[in-house]
């Protein structure tokens, strides 16, 4: 008896693809984890934060401020270099103190020193008018052994009348996008929210953030010219009533100012295919806007980024080993898109920044290790199945059980099958005469011959018992011809048969002929033994009846012998011979078998024979037989039922007689 080694019992196997899977997941999460300090990460979510900023700003602002810009129009209209005289900054701050203005903020360094007239028109204006705010910034000094950052402040005569410094610097990220809010305690901006809202009489409640809010992009706020305000009648009057102001450097292509003088930034709207330049000034605004009414943005605690990534871990591990790989992936799909649109959620109604890139990646990389692992040991179940079925069916039924596992369900199942036991009559003669090694060489030929038979009409080779062959047909694939299908397997296994014999009689040896047993019924076939070992196989009384079929063709000299239960499911018509009535043992009822036969006349006769014996008609059961025994001289089975015909005959009146005789008797 040949058996199958499972390589893992079935519960370690699951056990093991659990560990295997929870390995990898661990795994590809240490590297995502890996992967968020690297600058591609940082870049990553940047750009996810600039989508969003794009996606979200609301394109206006409701704070009352306005932009005076030093602009293109500005310098054409003026006709002045830059930087201007400071009595001209002067008269602006004069004229938007006289129109009521509510602050001012000059986002410009005074610094150094210019002529004493014109610093001190600027300083009596700034003594004067109402809160201004002056710009600071800090420079960088690279020495031999180290770069220093010095502070650079406004004049302190601008101070000393009255003006307050706040530094506009700003912390691009790695790809020069400015998204952060400053790190200065005394920013520009801050300094200057203050200072509006003690000048309104309102106590400071600032509301500090994270990361700049954009209110949209470039001309989002209301940006006048420079020189309006400076030439009456060109802006309505009392235009600045109420109003932050905020004055600075806003141009494109200016001759006058080099990049770095013209105060640009890169914006988070050029990702989404805006404008990327941003003037400073409006920089300065949009933080302004954020410090007062409150729209700049949060960072959500990190733990809960976390937290939420350790749960998609189990989750994505249950789905991938409860659902088809399909179900599951679409399910990592919507955990990806349900992120997203978290993250945008939280951007535009709460004003908070999640990144969902971590559990979003993490999420695809979870799923992606489980089903690498899914894959990797369906692959091996596929060896396993391939190597363990391979020598029982056909390779288009192996690779059918491996696309559908679950129609090989381990542990067994019932179904109706029709079951093949074929053996060598006179083989122990022919062994006695070989040497171990030609014995073996003989039954490999026999079995390459028959087993190849087998598998072209669909049947499964059980096993091999010596110089025998179980095999059956209907399982592990459904085969609703399965009774005719071992017919004809049965039919082609003894033509086969006879190049073997031939070639035995050519080496002098005894010859050997083989016979075959055919029976269909339910029985119970699969995986059967413990979990270290089993072998696919089927079990019940069919097969006995099978096995007991072969052996009675010695008793009806036939080469192959078939139940009624076989040849009830052969098409109408099916060229049959009945031979007799049969009780197995342990049964009550009788069985009647067959065998294949071509001649009609004596398929014929035999059923009448048979038919009239059941009768008690012994002189029409002897009739036919002897018609029998003329197209067939010498027939084993007529000569046998003539011989029981002859004891029925022979009882006394009343005596007990079936017409059926017992196998263990055959």
């Amino acid at each position: 008896m040949f058996w199958t080694r499972a390589t893992v019992s079935e519960p370690a196997d699951r056990r093991r693809q659990r560990g295997l899977a929870l390995a990898a997941a661990l795994l590809a999460l240490l590297l995502v984890g890996a992967a968020t300090f690297s600058r591609p990460w940082h870049a990553l979510e940047f750009k996810t934060f600039d989508v969003l900023t794009a996606l979200t700003a609301p394109q206006r602002t409701g704070l009352n401020v306005v932009i005076l810009a030093i602009d293109e129009p500005t310098f054409q209209e003026l006709q002045q270099p830059w930087p201007f005289p400071r009595s001209m900054h002067a008269a602006l701050l004069q004229r938007l103190h006289d129109e009521g203005a509510a602050a001012v903020g000059l986002d410009i360094v005074f610094a150094d020193p210019s002529s004493e007239a014109e610093d001190a028109a600027l300083a009596r204006a700034i003594a004067q008018v109402g809160p201004v705010v002056l710009a600071s910034t800090r420079e960088k000094i690279d020495s031999a052994n180290a770069a220093l950052w010095m502070e650079v402040q406004p004049l302190q005569r601008f101070l000393d009348a009255g003006a307050d410094a706040g530094d506009a610097g700003v912390e691009p990220d790695d790809d020069f996008v400015v998204r952060r809010a400053p790190v200065a305690r005394e920013s520009f901006a801050l300094r200057l929210a203050q200072r509006a809202a003690e000048a309104r009489g309102q106590a400071p409640a600032l509301r500090h953030f994270d990361w700049i809010g954009y209110r949209g992009p470039r001309g989002t706020f209301d940006t006048r010219s420079y020189y309006q305000a400076l030439e009456p009648g060109l802006l309505p009057e009392g235009f600045f009533k109420g109003k932050i102001v905020l004055v600075g450097r806003s141009v494109r292509t200016a001759a006058e100012l080099t990049r770095s003088q013209a105060d640009l930034f890169n914006s988070p709207f050029g990702t989404a295919g805006g404008e990327r330049l941003f003037p400073g000034v409006e920089l300065q605004a949009t933080l302004l806007d954020n410090y007062l009414n409150g729209g700049g943005l949060r960072s959500v605690p990190e733990g809960w980024t976390l937290a939420l990534t350790a749960l998609l871990l189990p989750l994505l591990l249950w789905a991938s080993r409860h659902w088809h790989p399909a179900a599951a992936a679409s399910l990592t799909a919507a955990l990806v898109l349900a992120m997203g649109a978290v993250s945008w959620w939280l951007f535009a109604a709460h004003r908070l920044w999640w990144p969902p890139l971590l559990p979003a990646v993490a999420a695809v990389a979870v799923y992606g290790a489980a089903a690498l692992v899914g894959y990797a040991i369906v692959r091996q179940r596929a060896r396993q199945t391939r190597a363990m079925f391979a020598q029982y069916v056909p390779p288009a039924v192996v690779s059918r059980l491996i696309a559908q596992p679950d129609l090989m369900r381990l542990g067994g199942e019932a179904r109706e099958v029709t079951l093949m036991f074929t053996d060598l009559a006179n083989f122990t003669t022919l062994s006695e005469q070989l040497s171990a090694e030609q014995t073996v060489e003989v039954l490999t030929g026999y079995f390459n011959a028959m087993t190849p038979i087998v598998h072209a009409t669909g049947g499964t080779v059980d096993k091999f018992i010596g110089d025998a062959v179980m095999a059956f047909w209907g399982a592990p694939l459904d085969d609703a011809q399965h009774a005719a299908h071992a017919v004809s397997a049965a039919i082609a296994m003894q033509q086969a048969m006879q190049p073997l014999v031939a070639d035995l009689h050519a080496r002098g040896l005894p010859p050997i002929h083989m016979r075959i047993g055919l029976h269909t019924g339910r029985v119970v076939v699969g995986n059967v033994g413990s979990e270290q070992r089993f072998s696919y196989t089927a079990i019940g009384d069919a097969v006995n009846l099978a096995a007991r079929l072969e052996g009675a063709n010695k008793a009806f000299g036939t080469s192959i012998l078939l139940s009624a239960a076989t040849a009830a499911q052969l098409p109408p018509g099916a060229a049959l011979r009945a031979l007799d009535d049969v009780i197995v043992k342990g049964k009550t009822e009788p069985v009647r078998v067959f065998t294949p036969c071509d001649d009609t006349v004596l398929c014929q006769a035999s059923l009448a024979a048979l038919e009239a014996f059941h009768a008690r008609d012994w002189d029409g059961a002897l009739q036919a037989l002897e018609q029998v025994l003329q197209r067939a001289p010498g027939d084993v089975a007529a000569l046998r039922l003539s011989a029981r015909v002859a004891q029925a005959r022979a009882l006394p009146p009343g005596a007990d007689w079936s017409p059926a005789v017992a196998l263990d008797k055959l």
